[in-house]
């Protein structure tokens, strides 16, 4: 299919699932077209379920057990109902506090169905970040998932407005304030009223606020986003037509409809999971499986056997990392590079020749297929958001034939911009914008001296029916925000290629700016490290120093692995192995071949080691593996301190 097909296609398509309404009714006319497909997969073992044993079926441990579009779409409408009767009521803002899960997907639904706003909070949350989450919307009730995180909502109740807790597993209390999500589904069994839900329905309005989702926060107070039924139905609609099984497609071209298995693990609570791997899906009548959690993934998608998901590029790294530590002696090593460098030289190429061929069928034998089946052996494509990918990972997936399909979004945006399509996908790219998303670029707010103001590279701005029309009860934030004819800024430096795909750059706030004048993208050379057996985690740093430096999370395992082969003794504590000259050593010999890549201003002249790796737990990443960059400078301001007091190396001009 030619370029100038696919578009027209994607832009002239239609279906039962591209529509106008809202939310809760899209749900209600999937589940009932897809009423005997499988909607939702649980995993036994894992939570304390209040529905388990009456409602659902009870699950044995590490069991997977399936519900129907039916079943889910009856307990919907009775936990609508029940939280109707505990007085919920149309534009209520009610919270979910809980880590992702079967429950959450079906009380969002409900909430949403009972005319509700959902205002949604990370699991990570701390009391003083729950306070703020529930008292900055006003929210009158919420929904947490386990007692540990409903006693980190009761030791803020003071401070707050609540009428109620809900939580999800089989939890008693002695205060009738708290309910079980069991309780709430049987008051609504017994008070549904079909007519009456109809009406429900019938009252929201694609312009009513559905969602208050809270950016995570790297800097400052998070700022809650407005999102309506109207942005997430456009979202929904944009990358159907993206990603749907269209009828011009051929059959071996990955999409997403009735037969599509997910795995979900990324935070709900975040929009880029509840979008594409939550309302997308149920709305594609799609099955969603929920890992038990992050940690458990590789062993969950063995067991489910998804033919995608959604995940974030940290994730990536992680099972690259984890290939590589498979290859655990010489022979396989050779083995494992030679098939790494086949599959970026295949994703490189249009045609391969025939020796490339050859070479590529046996690291598939040895290698590919391997990872293929360590993920389930059903894996088509898998979809990368919430931070910029490394190129060189993006094209060593794609040549093993597991294509990840990066995009670009924000919240502000509900959240997806662009993404590349199954069509003609760009590895190294974040794709063309959806249909009905307008971009443009502004250059004139980059800095002359590294960009060229042609028109091609800018500060991105977009504007369409997926994007919020500003911030919970904050009109000052709104208007930094927008320009006065509506356009968004994102804030994002990005490039558009001929053939209309964007390329990320960085975060326009986060450049450094040299006492040389000089400026320096952070984002491109931390990504250079993300296939780096040496090197677990980078932060480039440099803002207003002569300049570049890093701070380094060496990989621990690799570093005393490499040791033993050399008969190198190693500290045993983490904080003096980040002192010894072998370990720098080590880590220095690949700073150096990330150096030879780069302009003279932009190599990292010195770097720390530090012991500790970035977490969401310790507050060094967002609950969506982005850095916090402040957080990690405050950590380690000694070793950045250490980094910029000694003599400094002569400027590069």
């Amino acid at each position: 299919m030619s370029d100038g097909d696919w578009r027209t296609a994607e832009r002239d398509h239609t279906d039962e699932v591209i529509g106008t309404d809202t939310v809760p009714r899209l749900f209600e006319r999937s589940a009932t077209r897809n009423a005997d497909r499988p909607a939702q997969q649980y995993k036994g073992g894992v939570h304390e379920r209040s529905l388990a044993g009456t409602v659902i079926k009870p699950a044995d441990a590490g069991e997977y057990v399936t519900l129907s579009y039916e079943e889910l779409q009856s307990i919907v409408r009775s936990l609508a109902a029940g939280f109707r009767d505990l007085g919920v009521e149309s534009d209520d803002r009610i919270g979910i506090f809980s880590a992702s899960r079967m429950e959450w997907a079906q009380a969002d639904f409900a909430l949403l169905a009972a005319g509700a706003v959902v205002t949604t909070i990370y699991k990570e949350s701390s009391p003083r970040q729950v306070e703020y989450l529930l008292d900055d919307p006003g929210a009158t009730g919420v929904i947490v998932d386990n007692r540990d995180r409903l006693e980190r909502v009761l030791d803020v109740e003071d401070a707050l407005d609540l009428e109620f807790v809900v939580v999800l597993d089989d939890v008693s209390t002695d205060r009738d304030d708290v309910f079980t999500l069991a309780d709430i589904y049987e008051r609504g069994e017994q008070a549904f009223d079909r007519a009456a839900y109809e009406r429900w329905l019938s009252e929201r309005t694609p312009d009513d606020l559905a969602s208050l989702i809270y950016t995570s926060g790297t800097t400052g107070k998070p700022k809650g986003v407005k999102m309506s039924h109207r942005n997430f139905r456009a979202n929904i609609n944009q990358l159907r037509k993206r990603f749907g099984d269209r009828p011009d497609k051929s059959a071996d071209l990955p999409s997403v409809g009735r037969e599509t298995v997910a795995l979900s693990f990324l935070p709900l609570a975040h929009v880029f999971e509840r979008l594409a791997g939550h309302f997308f899906l149920f709305a594609s009548g799609a099955t969603v499986a929920y890992a038990e959690s992050a940690d458990t993934v590789a062993e969950d998608i063995q067991t489910v056997q998804p033919t995608t998901a959604t995940s974030v590029p940290r994730i990536y790294e992680r099972i690259f990392d984890s290939m590589r530590e498979d290859a655990d002696s010489a022979i396989k090593r050779r083995i494992f590079e030679r098939a790494v460098a086949a599959a970026k030289r295949t994703s490189r190429q249009d045609d391969p020749g025939r020796t490339l061929r050859v070479e590529r069928a046996l690291a598939d034998r040895l290698v590919y297929s391997t990872v293929k089946e360590a993920m389930g052996g059903n894996i088509e494509f898998f979809i990368s958001g919430g931070g910029s990918l490394s190129p060189e990972l993006a094209r060593l997936f794609d040549g093993m034939g597991l294509p990840i399909y990066e995009g670009y979004g924000l919240t502000e945006a509900a959240p997806v911009v662009s993404v590349n399509p199954p069509e003609a996908p760009k590895p190294g790219t974040l794709g063309p914008a959806l249909t009905g998303v307008e971009t443009k670029l502004d250059a004139s707010v980059l800095p002359a001296d590294q960009y060229d103001r042609d028109g091609t590279v800018g500060e991105l701005l977009v504007r369409g029916p997926n994007v919020t029309d500003g911030y919970w009860e904050n009109p000052e934030e709104t208007d930094a925000a927008f320009e006065d004819d509506g356009w968004l800024r994102t804030g994002d430096i990005v490039e558009r290629d001929g053939d209309g795909y964007f390329v990320y750059h960085e975060r326009l706030k986060q450049l450094l700016v040299l006492t040389t004048g000089k400026n320096v993208a952070p984002g491109p050379i931390e990504d250079s490290f993300a296939t780096s057996e040496r090197v677990e985690q980078a932060m480039v740093l440099g803002d207003d120093e002569k300049f570049v430096s890093a701070l380094v999370v060496p990989n621990f395992e690799g570093l005393r692995a490499w040791a033993a082969r050399k008969n190198i003794e190693l500290p045993s504590e983490r904080a003096a192995l980040c002192r010894d000259e072998n370990a720098r050593e080590w880590v220095d010999a690949h700073v150096e071949n990330v150096n030879e890549e780069l302009e003279p201003h932009e190599q990292i002249k010195r770097f720390e080691l530090v012991p500790t790796a970035w977490t969401p737990e310790n507050d060094l990443l967002t609950p969506s593996l982005k850095k916090k960059r402040r957080n990690i400078r405050t950590r380690f301001a000694d070793r950045i301190d250490h980094i910029y007091a000694a003599e400094q190396p002569a400027a590069d001009d």
